[in-house]
């Protein structure tokens, strides 16, 4: 417990990639095998479901520490989470507990679960006298099922490669599925032997990334030395088969070939020594469909045959980067692009209807591919990519070679009604917001956003939030209705679950309107507006 504590502590006070990765290397390394894999299972995300409900906890902490019920709520207001504000407000303890983090897990945490009250109660409290503060804060955190830290899987990943020296494709294959924490498990996944199935021939190329065009069209030159493509939006992903193996990866490096079956399915019938670039798309009468439609597929572990049905996917392909097992990447983009278009060529219609070659945008002139980048959002497009015919594929972003040309995005006039503190450094200033536009002479809820003020603005409508206070919601502050933001987003569709009837994607703060009143906000029929806008302009394409 001690040592994985002090793991928690750095982890959570870096915001550096290197030193979080050298946090969790040094944890490994020290850590005996059982209590890494505890470890690596929740700092991959998993956890099991809460041990003690939280207000059960709340209650034990009132009790302990004799606060009044009213300070102990001023206080979880301004902490903002539950579990550290009872660590902070238990009496202080030098103590440290000694207990192996596996011990403490299977057999502390997990038998109380079912318990009766009293002997939850009685346990939940002898430790929390046994611990100085960070422990009792990771101990809150484990039993109330909230556990979190600012560390991604991927971090976790790259520890682990650099203590085995082994790819970290290979580490992600072995933490995929469900698995246990054991200190067998572990011992496998930092093992060097490998299996058959964990050779070099499941790595996938470094993603090459674009550079948002902030310049004239025209200083690019020429047109004719460049490829017009639309850019779709869903998940990029590199899909490989080499040997009559086939592996799915997505630029964030997570292996998702169990994600997409139908994909993984029809890659099987690609040549061996194929690396397909592209964008995974949910698309159904051969149609995009917006990307939340996709986002049901990817917050579910088990794949129904209902949900395939629902939400079929393609591969909208667009690079080649391995033929006929050779790493082609340094070949201009144009012979790549010949080679792609040759192997689905010659496939066969069932594997052409999963992998669709992306198509270009013909124009003449710069001024040609500005009339018909208007038409992305009727297309379900965000704009237009632009790739130069001679560029090789780079690992990383590059400007120069690619380009992304999004459309400008949907604009409103929003009112502020409800406020929320943040998180990490933000965690005692109101910065995640909610939005209304009028409906009927009434404010009604349309999105919220956190992003695009200054620091100086955030600490202005902090202030405003603390002194415009009308009620108070757990976390939550509904305000005084005065201040006026224009709001941005990238798309809009119908929504049930939203009382607004409309759901946006992207949306963030463009600038803070005080040249305008209240009353001069947008309203819902504005946002409806918007909204068959958008849909009608795609059923007349």
């Amino acid at each position: 417990m001690k040592l994985f504590t002090e793991l928690y502590t750095e982890l959570d006070q870096t915001n550096k990639t290197n030193e979080k990765v050298e946090a969790l290397k040094f944890y490994f390394e020290q850590a005996k095998a059982e209590d890494a894999a505890w470890a690596l299972y929740f700092l991959s995300g998993r956890k099991p479901r809460q041990i003690v409900p939280s207000k059960k906890l709340r209650e034990w902490a009132i009790e302990e520490t004799g606060v009044p019920e009213w300070l102990y709520e001023e206080s979880r207001d301004t902490v903002v989470d539950g579990s550290e504000t009872i660590a902070l407000l238990l009496p202080n303890n030098s103590q440290t507990d000694e207990t192996p983090l596996h011990i403490l897990v299977e057999k502390k945490l997990l038998p109380l679960r079912g318990a009766d009250e009293q002997t939850q109660k009685s346990e939940v409290l002898a430790a929390w006298r046994g611990m100085n503060y960070t422990q009792r804060l990771v101990y809150n955190k484990l039993i109330s099922g909230s556990f979190r830290v600012g560390v991604s899987q991927l971090l976790v990943m790259r520890a682990l490669s650099q203590l085995s020296e082994l790819p970290t494709d290979i580490i992600a294959q072995r933490l995929m599925g469900e698995w246990k924490p054991t200190g067998e498990f572990f011992r496998r996944v930092i093992s060097t032997e490998l299996d058959a199935d964990e050779t070099p021939i499941a790595r996938p190329f470094p993603f090459h990334l674009a550079h948002q065009i902030d310049f004239p069209l025209e200083d690019l030159g020429d047109i004719r030395d460049w490829q017009a493509e639309w850019k779709w939006d869903g998940i990029r992903a590199q899909i490989i088969k080499r040997e009559n193996q086939i592996f799915m990866w997505s630029r964030g490096e997570d292996l998702i070939t169990e994600r997409f079956p139908e994909i993984a399915k029809a890659a099987e019938n690609l040549p061996n020594g194929t690396v397909l670039d592209g964008e995974i798309l949910p698309w159904l009468d051969d149609s995009v469909q917006p990307f939340t439609a996709l986002q049901k597929r990817i917050g579910r572990k088990n794949l129904s045959a209902k949900m395939l049905a629902e939400v079929p996917v393609v591969l909208q392909c667009y690079d080649l980067l391995e033929y006929e097992g050779k790493d082609i990447r340094a070949f201009e983009f144009c012979a790549r692009r010949e080679f792609l278009e040759q192997i689905l060529r010659n496939s066969d219609e069932e594997t052409r209807k999963i992998f669709r070659l992306t198509e270009t945008v013909e124009a003449g002139s710069w001024a040609e591919l500005k009339e018909k980048r208007e038409a992305s959002r009727s297309l379900k497009v965000e704009g237009l990519m632009l790739k130069k015919l001679d560029s090789p594929f780079r690992g990383g972003r590059h400007r120069g070679d690619w380009w992304k040309w999004k459309i400008d995005p949907f604009t409103i006039d929003a009112v502020l009604l409800y406020a929320q503190k943040g998180t990490g450094k933000r965690a005692n200033l109101f910065t995640d917001y909610t939005f209304a536009v009028w409906s009927g002479g009434e404010l009604v809820p349309f999105a919220k956003a956190y992003s695009g003020l200054t620091d100086k603005e955030i600490r202005k409508v902090d202030y405003f939030v603390r002194n415009n206070t009308k009620e108070t919601f757990g976390p939550v502050r509904s305000v005084a209705p005065k201040l006026v933001f224009e709001l941005a987003f990238e798309a809009i569709q119908k929504s049930n679950r939203h009382k607004s009837g409309a759901a946006v994607r992207f949306p963030r703060i463009l600038r803070w309107r005080d040249d305008k009143t209240i009353e001069e906000a947008d309203s819902l029929e504005t946002i409806h507006a918007l909204l068959d806008a958008y849909e009608n302009e795609g059923k007349n394409v």
